[in-house]
C-alpha cells in the first residue's frame, strides 16, 4: 500500500544507505496512480525527444511552488493545452492563446509561468537552429556541475531558478541522484548510459 503522503523526489537525494529508506520517494511512488508510472518510466530516463524535453520544462517550471502531484494530475491536461508540447506550434502563440492559457482551469493560470513557455519555445527554436536539436544544445554544455548548470539556463531560458534546473536535468538523465542507488529503476537507466553516468563512471 503506497503511503498517504508520497515523499518529495528531493527526499531522495540525501540518503545514501544500501537498501531503499522507506520514508522516500523510490519506496512510496510505485504503485501510486499518478507517481508510480512516472517514477518507473520517467524520471530520470534520457531522452533526445524535443517534445519530450519541452514538455518536462514547462512542467518542472509550473511546479514552482506546488506539489509534483498537482503536475501530474494536470499533465494531460497541459497537453491538450499546449498542443502536445510541439516547439513551433507553442513558440507561435500570441495574446490570444495565452488569454485562452489563462483561463484554462484544467493548467496552472500564472502568467508568468505561461510567458516562460512561450518564450522558451521560441529559444528552443534557436538552439535548434544552431546545434541540431535542444538535446543537441544540451550534450554540446555536458559536463557541467549543478551550478554551472543553473546559471547557463538562467542566461539561456525565462524562470529557470536552482531547483526547476536541477530537477529538469535530474529527470531527463544530465544529472544524476533521480533514484536511489538500490531502486530497481535505477539499475535500469544506468543500462541506458545516461550522460551524467559518463561523468561518474
Amino acid at each position: 500500500m503506497v503511503p498517504p503522503c508520497v515523499p518529495n523526489r528531493r527526499t531522495i537525494r540525501r540518503v545514501t544507505d544500501d537498501a531503499v529508506p522507506p520514508d522516500s520517494y523510490c519506496a512510496a511512488a510505485p504503485g501510486h496512480p499518478f507517481h508510480g508510472p512516472y517514477h518507473d518510466h520517467e524520471y530520470g530516463f534520457p531522452t533526445t525527444d524535443e517534445t519530450a524535453l519541452f514538455e518536462r520544462l514547462v512542467l518542472e517550471i509550473n511546479q514552482a511552488g506546488l506539489s509534483w502531484l498537482t503536475i501530474l494530475k494536470k499533465r494531460e491536461a497541459f497537453r491538450a493545452a499546449y498542443d502536445g508540447f510541439d516547439v513551433d506550434a507553442v513558440a507561435a502563440y500570441g495574446d490570444a492563446e495565452r488569454e485562452r492559457l489563462l483561463a484554462d482551469a484544467g493548467i496552472i493560470r500564472n502568467r508568468l509561468k505561461v510567458d516562460a513557455a512561450i518564450v522558451n519555445a521560441a529559444t528552443i527554436q534557436v538552439l535548434r537552429a544552431n546545434h541540431g536539436s535542444f538535446h543537441g544544445w544540451l550534450a554540446e554544455q555536458h559536463p557541467l556541475d549543478k551550478a554551472a548548470w543553473v546559471a547557463l539556463f538562467k542566461r539561456s531560458f525565462r524562470f529557470t531558478g536552482g531547483e526547476i534546473t536541477g530537477e529538469f536535468l535530474m529527470s531527463t538523465g544530465w544529472l544524476p541522484g533521480a533514484h536511489h542507488p538500490a531502486c530497481p529503476v535505477h539499475a535500469e537507466i544506468l543500462e541506458l548510459a545516461p550522460p551524467w553516468a559518463a561523468v561518474t563512471g
